[in-house]
Protein backbone atom coordinates (compact mmCIF):
# COMPACT_ATOMS: atom_id res chain seq x y z
CA UNK A 1 0.00 0.00 0.00
CA UNK A 2 2.84 2.34 0.90
CA UNK A 3 4.53 1.46 -2.38
CA UNK A 4 1.40 2.29 -4.31
CA UNK A 5 1.20 5.71 -2.61
CA UNK A 6 4.86 6.33 -3.40
CA UNK A 7 4.44 5.51 -7.08
CA UNK A 8 1.20 7.48 -7.23
CA UNK A 9 2.87 10.54 -5.73
CA UNK A 10 5.79 10.28 -8.15
CA UNK A 11 3.40 9.99 -11.09
CA UNK A 12 1.49 13.09 -9.96
CA UNK A 13 4.74 15.06 -9.69
CA UNK A 14 5.80 14.05 -13.20
CA UNK A 15 2.38 14.85 -14.63
CA UNK A 16 2.49 18.27 -12.95
CA UNK A 17 5.93 18.94 -14.43
CA UNK A 18 4.66 18.00 -17.91
CA UNK A 19 1.39 19.92 -17.61
CA UNK A 20 0.71 22.83 -19.97
CA UNK A 21 1.98 26.23 -18.85
CA UNK A 22 -1.58 27.42 -18.17
CA UNK A 23 -2.07 24.52 -15.73
CA UNK A 24 1.30 25.02 -14.05
CA UNK A 25 0.61 28.73 -13.56
CA UNK A 26 -2.86 28.19 -12.08
CA UNK A 27 -3.08 30.19 -8.83
CA UNK A 28 -3.34 28.23 -5.60
CA UNK A 29 -4.68 31.03 -3.36
CA UNK A 30 -6.99 34.00 -3.72
CA UNK A 31 -4.02 36.37 -3.41
CA UNK A 32 -2.36 34.69 -6.41
CA UNK A 33 -5.33 35.32 -8.70
CA UNK A 34 -4.92 38.19 -11.17
CA UNK A 35 -8.14 40.00 -12.03
CA UNK A 36 -11.72 39.71 -10.68
CA UNK A 37 -10.96 42.13 -7.86
CA UNK A 38 -14.64 43.09 -7.67
CA UNK A 39 -15.25 39.53 -6.43
CA UNK A 40 -12.07 38.51 -4.60
CA UNK A 41 -10.28 41.75 -3.75
CA UNK A 42 -10.02 42.97 -0.14
CA UNK A 43 -13.44 42.96 1.53
CA UNK A 44 -15.07 41.67 -1.68
CA UNK A 45 -18.14 39.42 -1.24
CA UNK A 46 -16.97 36.20 -2.87
CA UNK A 47 -13.64 36.35 -1.04
CA UNK A 48 -15.43 36.68 2.30
CA UNK A 49 -17.59 33.63 1.61
CA UNK A 50 -14.66 31.49 0.45
CA UNK A 51 -12.38 32.44 3.35
CA UNK A 52 -15.11 31.77 5.91
CA UNK A 53 -16.07 28.48 4.18
CA UNK A 54 -19.66 29.73 3.90
CA UNK A 55 -20.03 29.57 0.13
CA UNK A 56 -23.53 28.54 -0.91
CA UNK A 57 -24.59 27.25 -4.33
CA UNK A 58 -23.19 29.53 -7.00
CA UNK A 59 -22.91 29.96 -10.74
CA UNK A 60 -19.64 31.40 -12.05
CA UNK A 61 -20.38 33.09 -15.38
CA UNK A 62 -17.71 34.55 -17.60
CA UNK A 63 -15.75 34.23 -20.85
CA UNK A 64 -13.07 31.55 -21.22
CA UNK A 65 -9.83 32.11 -19.34
CA UNK A 66 -11.23 34.44 -16.69
CA UNK A 67 -10.65 32.15 -13.70
CA UNK A 68 -13.81 30.08 -13.15
CA UNK A 69 -11.98 26.78 -12.72
CA UNK A 70 -9.23 28.52 -10.76
CA UNK A 71 -11.74 29.86 -8.26
CA UNK A 72 -13.20 26.38 -7.90
CA UNK A 73 -9.75 24.92 -7.23
CA UNK A 74 -9.12 27.56 -4.55
CA UNK A 75 -12.43 26.62 -2.93
CA UNK A 76 -11.36 22.96 -3.04
CA UNK A 77 -8.15 23.76 -1.16
CA UNK A 78 -9.80 25.88 1.52
CA UNK A 79 -13.12 24.19 2.29
CA UNK A 80 -13.68 21.60 4.99
CA UNK A 81 -16.38 20.05 2.83
CA UNK A 82 -15.87 17.20 0.40
CA UNK A 83 -15.09 18.69 -3.03
CA UNK A 84 -16.26 16.69 -6.05
CA UNK A 85 -15.45 17.97 -9.57
CA UNK A 86 -17.48 16.84 -12.60
CA UNK A 87 -17.57 18.00 -16.21
CA UNK A 88 -20.99 18.37 -17.79
CA UNK A 89 -19.42 17.30 -21.09
CA UNK A 90 -18.81 13.74 -19.87
CA UNK A 91 -21.02 13.33 -16.79
CA UNK A 92 -24.62 12.17 -16.83
CA UNK A 93 -27.56 11.71 -14.50
CA UNK A 94 -26.03 8.47 -13.19
CA UNK A 95 -22.89 10.35 -12.09
CA UNK A 96 -24.98 13.03 -10.41
CA UNK A 97 -27.00 10.44 -8.50
CA UNK A 98 -23.77 8.78 -7.34
CA UNK A 99 -22.51 12.12 -6.01
CA UNK A 100 -25.83 12.65 -4.21
CA UNK A 101 -25.71 9.19 -2.63
CA UNK A 102 -22.10 9.69 -1.52
CA UNK A 103 -22.93 13.13 -0.12
CA UNK A 104 -25.83 11.78 1.91
CA UNK A 105 -23.68 8.98 3.33
CA UNK A 106 -20.82 11.39 4.14
CA UNK A 107 -23.16 13.77 5.90
CA UNK A 108 -24.68 10.97 7.95
CA UNK A 109 -21.40 9.28 8.87
CA UNK A 110 -19.06 12.25 9.35
CA UNK A 111 -21.28 15.33 9.40
CA UNK A 112 -19.39 16.78 6.39
CA UNK A 113 -21.09 18.58 3.57
CA UNK A 114 -20.28 18.20 -0.13
CA UNK A 115 -19.47 20.74 -2.81
CA UNK A 116 -20.13 19.65 -6.38
CA UNK A 117 -18.19 21.63 -8.97
CA UNK A 118 -19.86 21.20 -12.35
CA UNK A 119 -17.75 22.62 -15.16
CA UNK A 120 -19.63 23.81 -18.26
CA UNK A 121 -22.94 23.44 -16.48
CA UNK A 122 -24.73 24.79 -19.57
CA UNK A 123 -23.95 21.47 -21.29
CA UNK A 124 -26.36 19.70 -18.93
CA UNK A 125 -29.82 19.40 -20.45
CA UNK A 126 -32.98 20.25 -18.51
CA UNK A 127 -33.57 16.76 -17.13
CA UNK A 128 -29.96 16.49 -15.97
CA UNK A 129 -30.20 19.85 -14.21
CA UNK A 130 -33.52 18.81 -12.65
CA UNK A 131 -31.77 15.80 -11.11
CA UNK A 132 -29.62 18.24 -9.10
CA UNK A 133 -32.45 20.44 -7.88
CA UNK A 134 -33.76 18.46 -4.86
CA UNK A 135 -30.26 18.02 -3.39
CA UNK A 136 -29.40 21.70 -3.87
CA UNK A 137 -32.76 22.78 -2.50
CA UNK A 138 -32.43 20.77 0.72
CA UNK A 139 -28.79 21.83 1.15
CA UNK A 140 -27.33 18.37 0.73
CA UNK A 141 -25.13 19.67 -2.10
CA UNK A 142 -23.49 23.02 -2.56
CA UNK A 143 -23.36 23.41 -6.34
CA UNK A 144 -20.70 25.49 -8.03
CA UNK A 145 -21.49 25.66 -11.73
CA UNK A 146 -19.14 27.25 -14.27
CA UNK A 147 -20.41 28.49 -17.61
CA UNK A 148 -19.40 30.69 -20.52
CA UNK A 149 -23.04 30.96 -21.65
CA UNK A 150 -25.73 33.28 -20.33
CA UNK A 151 -27.12 31.28 -17.38
CA UNK A 152 -30.52 32.94 -17.70
CA UNK A 153 -30.92 31.03 -20.97
CA UNK A 154 -28.92 27.88 -20.24
CA UNK A 155 -29.58 27.08 -16.56
CA UNK A 156 -32.98 26.00 -15.26
CA UNK A 157 -34.74 28.87 -13.52
CA UNK A 158 -35.40 26.91 -10.27
CA UNK A 159 -31.73 25.91 -10.07
CA UNK A 160 -30.55 29.43 -10.83
CA UNK A 161 -32.90 30.95 -8.29
CA UNK A 162 -31.27 28.82 -5.57
CA UNK A 163 -27.77 29.92 -6.55
CA UNK A 164 -25.81 33.15 -6.32
CA UNK A 165 -24.68 34.41 -9.71
CA UNK A 166 -21.10 35.71 -9.84
CA UNK A 167 -20.07 37.48 -13.05
CA UNK A 168 -16.39 37.22 -14.05
CA UNK A 169 -14.98 39.85 -16.39
CA UNK A 170 -12.32 39.51 -19.13
CA UNK A 171 -8.88 40.43 -17.83
CA UNK A 172 -7.67 43.92 -18.70
CA UNK A 173 -4.55 44.55 -20.78
CA UNK A 174 -2.61 45.40 -17.61
CA UNK A 175 -3.78 42.23 -15.89
CA UNK A 176 -2.82 40.08 -18.88
CA UNK A 177 0.58 41.77 -18.85
CA UNK A 178 0.97 40.68 -15.24
CA UNK A 179 0.07 37.11 -16.24
CA UNK A 180 2.76 37.12 -18.94
CA UNK A 181 5.37 38.63 -16.59
CA UNK A 182 4.64 36.08 -13.86
CA UNK A 183 4.86 33.18 -16.33
CA UNK A 184 8.17 34.45 -17.74
CA UNK A 185 9.62 34.71 -14.24
CA UNK A 186 8.44 31.20 -13.45
CA UNK A 187 10.08 29.85 -16.62
CA UNK A 188 13.26 31.89 -16.15
CA UNK A 189 12.60 33.64 -19.46
CA UNK A 190 12.02 37.13 -20.85
CA UNK A 191 9.94 38.69 -23.63
CA UNK A 192 10.33 41.82 -25.75
CA UNK A 193 7.82 44.60 -25.13
CA UNK A 194 6.26 44.29 -28.60
CA UNK A 195 5.92 40.54 -28.10
CA UNK A 196 4.09 41.10 -24.81
CA UNK A 197 1.83 43.70 -26.48
CA UNK A 198 0.99 41.23 -29.25
CA UNK A 199 0.24 38.44 -26.76
CA UNK A 200 -2.02 40.71 -24.73
CA UNK A 201 -3.73 42.23 -27.76
CA UNK A 202 -4.62 38.86 -29.24
CA UNK A 203 -5.86 37.24 -26.04
CA UNK A 204 -9.03 39.36 -25.65
CA UNK A 205 -9.06 39.08 -21.88
CA UNK A 206 -8.37 35.31 -21.84
CA UNK A 207 -5.52 34.37 -19.49
CA UNK A 208 -5.47 30.76 -20.68
CA UNK A 209 -5.12 31.86 -24.31
CA UNK A 210 -2.23 34.19 -23.52
CA UNK A 211 -0.38 31.44 -21.61
CA UNK A 212 -0.99 28.86 -24.32
CA UNK A 213 0.47 31.14 -26.98
CA UNK A 214 3.33 32.16 -24.68
CA UNK A 215 4.27 28.52 -24.07
CA UNK A 216 4.75 27.88 -27.79
CA UNK A 217 6.62 31.17 -28.21
CA UNK A 218 8.96 30.24 -25.33
CA UNK A 219 9.77 26.96 -27.02
CA UNK A 220 10.53 28.78 -30.27
CA UNK A 221 12.69 31.40 -28.54
CA UNK A 222 14.89 28.92 -26.69
CA UNK A 223 17.44 30.76 -24.57
CA UNK A 224 16.78 34.24 -25.99
CA UNK A 225 13.90 36.61 -25.10
CA UNK A 226 10.59 35.96 -26.84
CA UNK A 227 10.26 38.20 -29.89
CA UNK A 228 7.30 39.40 -31.93
CA UNK A 229 8.29 36.88 -34.58
CA UNK A 230 8.03 34.07 -32.05
CA UNK A 231 4.52 35.18 -31.16
CA UNK A 232 3.61 35.33 -34.87
CA UNK A 233 4.77 31.76 -35.38
CA UNK A 234 3.12 30.61 -32.17
CA UNK A 235 -0.23 31.85 -33.40
CA UNK A 236 0.49 30.41 -36.85
CA UNK A 237 -0.54 33.79 -38.22
CA UNK A 238 1.04 36.84 -39.78
CA UNK A 239 0.77 39.70 -37.29
CA UNK A 240 0.50 42.95 -39.22
CA UNK A 241 1.79 45.77 -36.98
CA UNK A 242 -0.12 44.35 -34.06
CA UNK A 243 1.27 46.15 -31.09
CA UNK A 244 -1.27 47.29 -28.49
CA UNK A 245 -1.90 50.65 -30.18
CA UNK A 246 -2.29 49.04 -33.61
CA UNK A 247 -4.73 46.50 -32.19
CA UNK A 248 -7.10 49.27 -31.14
CA UNK A 249 -6.40 51.33 -34.26
CA UNK A 250 -7.49 48.48 -36.53
CA UNK A 251 -10.57 47.74 -34.45
CA UNK A 252 -11.42 51.44 -34.58
CA UNK A 253 -10.98 51.54 -38.36
CA UNK A 254 -13.16 48.44 -38.69
CA UNK A 255 -16.02 49.85 -36.61
CA UNK A 256 -15.89 53.26 -38.29
CA UNK A 257 -15.95 51.65 -41.75
CA UNK A 258 -19.10 49.69 -40.94
CA UNK A 259 -20.66 52.71 -39.22
CA UNK A 260 -19.78 54.74 -42.31
CA UNK A 261 -21.69 52.29 -44.56
CA UNK A 262 -18.62 51.11 -46.51
CA UNK A 263 -18.93 47.30 -46.82
CA UNK A 264 -15.69 47.00 -48.80
CA UNK A 265 -13.62 48.78 -46.15
CA UNK A 266 -15.37 46.75 -43.46
CA UNK A 267 -14.46 43.50 -45.23
CA UNK A 268 -10.86 44.66 -45.70
CA UNK A 269 -10.36 45.37 -42.00
CA UNK A 270 -12.13 42.14 -41.12
CA UNK A 271 -9.79 40.16 -43.34
CA UNK A 272 -6.76 42.01 -42.01
CA UNK A 273 -7.67 41.34 -38.39
CA UNK A 274 -8.40 37.68 -39.06
CA UNK A 275 -5.11 37.28 -40.92
CA UNK A 276 -3.39 38.89 -37.96
CA UNK A 277 -4.78 36.24 -35.65
CA UNK A 278 -7.39 38.44 -33.97
CA UNK A 279 -9.86 36.50 -31.82
CA UNK A 280 -13.04 36.03 -33.86
CA UNK A 281 -15.12 36.27 -30.68
CA UNK A 282 -13.80 39.78 -30.07
CA UNK A 283 -14.79 40.83 -33.59
CA UNK A 284 -18.22 39.29 -33.19
CA UNK A 285 -18.83 41.12 -29.91
CA UNK A 286 -17.90 44.43 -31.53
CA UNK A 287 -20.46 43.80 -34.29
CA UNK A 288 -23.20 42.97 -31.77
CA UNK A 289 -22.53 46.27 -29.97
CA UNK A 290 -22.47 48.22 -33.24
CA UNK A 291 -25.81 46.76 -34.32
CA UNK A 292 -27.55 48.59 -31.46
CA UNK A 293 -25.16 51.53 -31.10
CA UNK A 294 -25.15 52.72 -34.72
CA UNK A 295 -28.18 51.08 -36.36
CA UNK A 296 -30.79 50.37 -33.72
CA UNK A 297 -34.40 50.61 -34.84
CA UNK A 298 -33.43 51.80 -38.31
CA UNK A 299 -32.94 48.07 -39.03
CA UNK A 300 -33.97 45.87 -36.08
CA UNK A 301 -32.77 42.81 -38.01
CA UNK A 302 -29.17 44.06 -37.71
CA UNK A 303 -28.92 42.90 -34.09
CA UNK A 304 -30.34 39.50 -35.05
CA UNK A 305 -27.75 39.10 -37.82
CA UNK A 306 -24.87 40.20 -35.59
CA UNK A 307 -25.97 37.89 -32.79
CA UNK A 308 -26.31 34.99 -35.24
CA UNK A 309 -22.76 35.62 -36.47
CA UNK A 310 -21.48 35.63 -32.88
CA UNK A 311 -23.22 32.31 -32.22
CA UNK A 312 -21.81 30.88 -35.44
CA UNK A 313 -18.30 31.74 -34.26
CA UNK A 314 -18.89 29.59 -31.17
CA UNK A 315 -20.79 26.81 -32.98
CA UNK A 316 -18.85 26.54 -36.25
CA UNK A 317 -15.47 28.07 -35.41
CA UNK A 318 -12.78 29.29 -37.75
CA UNK A 319 -12.05 29.20 -40.61
CA UNK A 320 -15.65 28.62 -41.74
CA UNK A 321 -17.12 31.23 -39.39
CA UNK A 322 -15.27 33.92 -41.38
CA UNK A 323 -18.17 33.69 -43.82
CA UNK A 324 -20.70 34.38 -41.08
CA UNK A 325 -18.70 37.39 -39.89
CA UNK A 326 -18.39 38.67 -43.46
CA UNK A 327 -22.14 38.41 -44.00
CA UNK A 328 -22.75 40.34 -40.79
CA UNK A 329 -20.27 43.05 -41.84
CA UNK A 330 -21.98 43.49 -45.20
CA UNK A 331 -25.46 43.56 -43.67
CA UNK A 332 -24.53 46.07 -40.97
CA UNK A 333 -22.57 48.29 -43.35
CA UNK A 334 -25.45 48.41 -45.85
CA UNK A 335 -28.15 48.93 -43.21
CA UNK A 336 -29.66 52.38 -42.60
CA UNK A 337 -27.94 54.05 -39.65
CA UNK A 338 -29.36 55.61 -36.52
CA UNK A 339 -27.77 56.38 -33.17
CA UNK A 340 -31.04 57.48 -31.57
CA UNK A 341 -31.16 54.50 -29.18
CA UNK A 342 -27.63 55.38 -28.01
CA UNK A 343 -28.59 59.04 -27.55
CA UNK A 344 -31.80 58.10 -25.72
CA UNK A 345 -29.97 55.88 -23.26
CA UNK A 346 -27.42 58.63 -22.58
CA UNK A 347 -30.20 61.12 -21.81
CA UNK A 348 -32.00 58.69 -19.53
CA UNK A 349 -28.79 57.87 -17.66
CA UNK A 350 -28.07 61.55 -17.10
CA UNK A 351 -31.53 62.02 -15.58
CA UNK A 352 -30.98 58.97 -13.36
CA UNK A 353 -27.57 60.23 -12.23
CA UNK A 354 -28.30 63.95 -11.93
CA UNK A 355 -32.05 64.47 -11.81
CA UNK A 356 -34.69 63.79 -9.17
CA UNK A 357 -35.47 60.10 -8.68
CA UNK A 358 -39.08 60.20 -7.52
CA UNK A 359 -41.15 57.27 -6.29
CA UNK A 360 -42.86 54.74 -8.50
CA UNK A 361 -46.36 56.14 -9.22
CA UNK A 362 -49.02 54.35 -7.17
CA UNK A 363 -50.93 53.05 -10.21
CA UNK A 364 -47.75 51.32 -11.49
CA UNK A 365 -46.85 49.57 -8.24
CA UNK A 366 -47.16 45.82 -7.82
CA UNK A 367 -50.73 44.97 -6.87
CA UNK A 368 -50.53 41.18 -7.02
CA UNK A 369 -49.78 40.45 -3.38
CA UNK A 370 -52.38 40.34 -0.63
CA UNK A 371 -53.43 43.69 0.83
CA UNK A 372 -51.62 45.69 -1.89
CA UNK A 373 -54.91 47.24 -2.98
CA UNK A 374 -55.58 48.44 0.56
CA UNK A 375 -52.58 50.76 0.39
CA UNK A 376 -53.43 52.02 -3.08
CA UNK A 377 -51.07 49.95 -5.19
CA UNK A 378 -52.34 49.63 -8.75
CA UNK A 379 -55.27 52.00 -8.21
CA UNK A 380 -56.12 53.81 -11.43
CA UNK A 381 -53.95 51.66 -13.70
CA UNK A 382 -55.52 51.15 -17.15
CA UNK A 383 -54.65 47.89 -18.93
CA UNK A 384 -53.51 48.87 -22.47
CA UNK A 385 -54.79 45.69 -24.13
CA UNK A 386 -58.34 46.63 -23.16
CA UNK A 387 -58.07 49.89 -25.11
CA UNK A 388 -58.38 50.57 -28.87
CA UNK A 389 -54.97 50.12 -30.48
CA UNK A 390 -53.64 48.68 -27.19
CA UNK A 391 -52.57 52.17 -26.14
CA UNK A 392 -53.71 54.47 -23.33
CA UNK A 393 -52.53 57.92 -22.34
CA UNK A 394 -51.28 57.42 -18.79
CA UNK A 395 -48.13 58.36 -16.91
CA UNK A 396 -45.34 55.79 -16.60
CA UNK A 397 -42.63 57.92 -14.92
CA UNK A 398 -42.32 59.75 -11.61
CA UNK A 399 -43.94 63.18 -11.73
CA UNK A 400 -40.61 64.79 -10.77
CA UNK A 401 -39.19 63.94 -14.23
CA UNK A 402 -41.75 66.03 -16.07
CA UNK A 403 -42.20 65.15 -19.74
CA UNK A 404 -38.55 64.75 -20.73
CA UNK A 405 -38.12 63.08 -24.11
CA UNK A 406 -35.29 60.57 -24.43
CA UNK A 407 -35.99 58.62 -27.60
CA UNK A 408 -36.58 60.66 -30.75
CA UNK A 409 -36.48 58.32 -33.77
CA UNK A 410 -34.95 59.38 -37.05
CA UNK A 411 -36.65 59.16 -40.44
CA UNK A 412 -34.26 56.45 -41.65
CA UNK A 413 -35.24 52.88 -42.43
CA UNK A 414 -37.71 51.15 -40.11
CA UNK A 415 -37.26 53.95 -37.58
CA UNK A 416 -39.43 56.18 -39.77
CA UNK A 417 -42.34 53.81 -39.04
CA UNK A 418 -41.57 54.00 -35.32
CA UNK A 419 -41.42 57.81 -35.55
CA UNK A 420 -44.86 58.02 -37.12
CA UNK A 421 -46.34 55.70 -34.49
CA UNK A 422 -44.89 57.80 -31.66
CA UNK A 423 -46.16 61.01 -33.27
CA UNK A 424 -49.65 59.59 -33.27
CA UNK A 425 -49.43 58.47 -29.65
CA UNK A 426 -47.83 61.70 -28.50
CA UNK A 427 -50.26 63.80 -30.47
CA UNK A 428 -47.57 65.85 -32.23
CA UNK A 429 -46.69 66.38 -35.88
CA UNK A 430 -43.06 67.03 -35.02
CA UNK A 431 -43.14 70.73 -35.91
CA UNK A 432 -42.41 71.66 -32.30
CA UNK A 433 -38.89 70.35 -32.63
CA UNK A 434 -39.53 66.96 -31.09
CA UNK A 435 -38.59 65.27 -34.37
CA UNK A 436 -34.97 66.12 -33.71
CA UNK A 437 -34.75 69.22 -35.92
CA UNK A 438 -33.66 71.22 -32.89
CA UNK A 439 -30.39 69.36 -32.69
CA UNK A 440 -31.59 66.38 -30.69
CA UNK A 441 -30.53 64.10 -33.53
CA UNK A 442 -27.04 64.19 -32.12
CA UNK A 443 -25.59 66.86 -34.43
CA UNK A 444 -24.74 68.89 -31.35
CA UNK A 445 -22.33 66.22 -30.18
CA UNK A 446 -24.79 64.27 -28.04
CA UNK A 447 -24.52 61.27 -30.36
CA UNK A 448 -21.65 60.06 -28.24
CA UNK A 449 -18.86 60.68 -30.75
CA UNK A 450 -17.30 62.85 -28.10
CA UNK A 451 -18.05 60.28 -25.42
CA UNK A 452 -20.50 62.57 -23.60
CA UNK A 453 -23.14 59.92 -22.95
CA UNK A 454 -20.66 57.26 -21.97
CA UNK A 455 -22.19 54.64 -24.26
CA UNK A 456 -21.05 55.40 -27.79
CA UNK A 457 -17.29 55.37 -27.67
CA UNK A 458 -16.58 51.74 -26.76
CA UNK A 459 -14.89 50.85 -30.03
CA UNK A 460 -11.92 53.02 -29.17
CA UNK A 461 -11.70 52.21 -25.47
CA UNK A 462 -8.70 50.04 -24.51
CA UNK A 463 -9.74 46.73 -23.06
CA UNK A 464 -13.24 46.71 -24.49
Amino acid sequence: MAGEDLFSGAAEQRLAARAPLAARMRPRTLDDIIGQQHLIGPRAPLRALIESDRLTSAVLWGPPGTGKTTLASVVASTTSKQFVPLSAVTAGVKDVRQVVDDARRLLGEQGRGTILFLDEVHRFNRSQQDALLPSVEEGLLVLIGATTENPFFEVNAPLLSRSTLWRLEPLSADELGQVVARACRSEGAAADLDAVAALVGLADGDARAVLTTLEVALALAGDRPVSLGDVEKARNARLQHYGEDDHYDQVSAFIKSVRGSDPDAGLYWLARMLESGEDARFIARRLVILASEDIGEADPLALVVADAAARAVEFVGLPEAQLNLAQAVVHLACAPKSNRVTVALGRARRDVQEGPRGDVPAHLRDAHYRSAAKIGHGAGYVYPHDQPGAWVDQRYRPAELGDARYYEPSDRGHEAVVAERLRQWRGTDGTDGTDGTDGTDGTDGTDGTDGTDGTASHAEEPGR
